[in-house]
């Protein structure tokens, strides 16, 4: 295929796994790296080849995709990247970093000759495997042509918000989303708890709704894995919505703007995480409301 690339995909959880699959699918040549390597180990099989340090999987890459944690644990991975990175190579960085991360991202790109993409995704896990997500882009036009292959090989649909990476403003954009995202599987939550503490059945309430302005599918999707216990393997991780709840609540701040419910979220998701919910879906922010962590 004209378009074959070599990729390194350093990050390999839930969705660096899945867009490493689709990537090698699509032709590709797909260097991986994670900091626990049995979790990127499964993806031999799929074609990929293994490497023990993030250097060794970027050597010969055409393109670099970042799939962590935060903002600083991308720039200790880049930086451990640093001796083998080829100035002009494309760095298509996905994790949600925050503004002041992204910022700190595009400034080691820059100092290292690297073409750079503010490119976080949406979608979860199902979507992810399916090479559905939706890319939102933000990068020089000059490396479009190599970096386009990538975003449709893991997406759907990619929207470009700009051509500075560096401005962030594809990560302003997902800020924006997944601040609804949270929103509404925090109420999801409270309200399948007040259901349950008033002793109103979960369809009583889906009955009312059924087919109006206040039916959504989201809200079924993420009470369906709630009252059906299928929490596990998550669609989206609790410890990563809590993360992303953060940046946004601090996002916020920066720009005078109180967001008392991300602030709400993010300690509802923390408060899970301590319940014993971290690696499970985010939908489990529910069980934040009980002091026991009762079963739906």
């Amino acid at each position: 295929m004209t378009d074959q690339l070599t990729v390194s995909v350093l990050g390999t959880g839930i969705m660096g796994a899945a867009m490493a699959r689709n990537l090698l699918r699509a032709g590709h040549t797909v260097h991986v790296w994670n900091r626990t390597r049995a979790k990127a180990e499964p993806l031999a099989a799929d074609g990929a080849h293994l490497a023990d340090e993030p250097a060794e999987a970027v050597g010969s890459a055409d393109v670099v995709l970042t799939m962590l944690h935060d903002g600083a644990a991308t720039l200790e991975t880049m930086r451990r990247a640093a001796p083998a990175l080829r100035p002009g190579t494309v760095w298509v960085q996905s994790t949600t970093a925050g503004l002041d991360g992204v910022a700190e991202l595009a400034a080691f790109a820059d100092g290292h000759g690297l073409l750079f993409y503010d490119a976080p995704v949406l979608g979860t896990r199902q979507p992810a495997e399916a090479g559905q997500l939706t890319v939102l882009a933000a990068g020089p036009a000059g490396g479009r042509d190599t970096a386009t292959p990538v975003f449709d090989a893991v997406g759907a649909r990619t929207v470009w918000t700009g051509e500075d990476g560096a401005a962030g403003s594809a990560t302003r954009l997902k800020l924006v989303a997944n601040s609804w995202v949270l929103a509404a599987t925090a109420a999801t939550g409270e309200t399948l708890a007040l259901a349950k503490a008033l002793d109103v059945t979960p369809d009583a309430f889906f009955d009312l709704i059924a087919g109006g302005p206040l039916d959504m599918g989201y809200l079924r999707a993420k009470a369906g894995l709630i009252l059906d216990g299928r929490l596990s393997p998550a669609q989206f991780a609790v410890t990563t919505a809590a993360k992303d709840a953060r940046l946004i609540e601090q996002a916020g701040e920066r720009h005078g703007v109180r967001l008392d419910v991300a602030a709400a979220s993010a300690e509802r998701l923390e408060r899970a995480a301590g319940l014993g919910h971290g690696d499970e879906d985010m939908a489990a922010a529910y069980y934040a409301s009980f002091d026991d962590g009762p079963t739906a």
